[in-house]
């Protein structure tokens, strides 16, 4: 006889470790409070459908903290096996900028989602969507309103707490406190962050990027592009430190980051440019330094006229611009999270110590990813790790 698994919630997680588990000895049924499975996974597409990465395994468990929190479950499927598997249900991928992968032009993020509702499908498990989850009664029974679920393995994939458009609210938080289990505040992280601009320099340059460039916040690096808004800075470069930002702002009010406007330059050839020409620095800025016009407004906002105009200054400026940062974006305007169920909650295969055959996985578990396929690849790579679990346990 099947077994009977609830998994509750329809995210990335929860799709993959439906597809996964074995049909033949569990009948499967995902719980979505949403009118539709894989709403994240969908919102998450309309900005360039970044699935994993195409990096050596150890440099991309490297991008999780903490340090080896998801090692076990990123060999269990690697970005290569997400890769394979995809291609396997009809949607090939390829690599673009920055090692990031995608699925081959053309390909929308709907029709992704489709293939994998179509595997849920083949593997007979059952969907139920508006079905909000409410707790447990008083013989510990899950709850869905006024209908009562018994189940012989629970799986909760409910998400962190940013874009509650989608179901993401993190409320579950107070009915995990209510069963004693210990929960984190959530924090957003891949987020953006409030700077004060001059009022002249953002008039005219609200909406446009940075491109290449290179954001280091207390030693740590990342590169890519930032977007200025009338609030402050948004973009991958800025996500990517977002976590360590946090961190800092958890202690102060403000913190710094520094911006190289010239990675594919030195300094020394900068003041070079700059020393032996005999045209205006921004017009050497803008010709030989090919600084964009963005970066050179920049540039000017935040630097006296007297610091612009010495090339040493000016060029230390370029190579590490400092902007100070304020507060984060509100929670719900955060790609992703932190917080949730901490891993001390835990046992080793992601199953509650205070509740037997109860799992967690996904991002409502407190471990922090950069944005896009990292964040993705992590919350699948749980999905099968545990369905690999189920599927060997003996102890039924």
């Amino acid at each position: 006889m099947r077994q009977s698994v609830v998994i509750i919630g329809g995210g990335p997680s929860a799709m993959c470790l439906a597809a996964h588990l074995d049909s033949k000895r569990y009948a499967v049924t995902i719980y979505e409070g949403q009118q539709s499975i894989g709403r994240k996974f969908l919102v998450a597409g309309k900005g360039g459908f970044n699935l994993t990465y195409d990096e050596p395994l150890p440099i991309f468990k490297e991008k999780y903290q903490p340090a080896g929190c998801m090692d076990g479950y990123l060999d269990a499927f690697t970005p290569d096996d997400f890769r394979k598997w995809l291609s396997e249900i009809g949607v090939p991928t390829y690599s673009g900028t920055s090692n990031r992968v995608f699925p081959e032009k053309g390909i929308k993020p709907i029709e992704v989602l489709s293939k994998i509702k179509n595997i849920l499908a083949e593997n007979n498990v059952k969907v139920l969507t508006n079905q909000h989850w409410s707790g447990w009664d008083s013989q510990g029974k899950l709850k869905f309103g006024s209908t009562v679920v018994e189940a012989d393995i629970v799986v909760f994939a409910l998400g962190g707490g940013s874009w509650k458009v989608t179901g993401s609210d993190g409320e579950w938080s107070a009915l995990f406190k209510e069963k004693g289990i210990d929960t984190k505040p959530f924090r957003g992280v891949n987020c953006g962050f409030t700077v004060e601009w001059d009022s002249t320099f953002i008039e005219m340059a609200a909406g446009k990027p940075l491109k290449n460039i290179i954001v280091t916040h207390n030693e740590t690096s990342t590169s890519g592009e930032l977007l200025i808004t009338e609030y402050g800075l948004e973009g991958n470069a800025i996500y990517g430190l977002s976590n360590s930002i946090q961190s800092a702002l958890a202690k102060a009010t403000s913190t710094t980051i520094h911006i190289d406007l010239k990675p594919s330059m030195s300094k020394e050839k900068i003041m070079t440019l700059l020393t032996k020409s005999e045209m205006p620095f921004t017009t050497v800025l803008s010709d030989s330094v090919k600084l964009s016009k963005i970066a050179i407004k920049l540039l000017k906002s935040q630097l006296s006229k007297e610091r612009f105009i010495n090339s040493n200054q000016l060029s230390d400026s370029i190579k590490a611009l400092p902007i100070q940062i304020g507060c984060p974006r509100s929670l719900d305007e955060a790609i992703s999270t932190i917080g949730g169920i901490p891993y001390s909650e835990l046992s080793s295969d992601l199953q509650l110590t205070k509740l037997p055959r109860h799992y967690c996985i996904g991002e409502m578990v407190d471990w922090y990813a950069p944005t896009g396929g990292y964040l993705l690849q992590g919350c699948m790579s749980m999905g099968v790790y545990l369905a690999n679990r189920l599927n060997k346990w003996v102890d039924l």
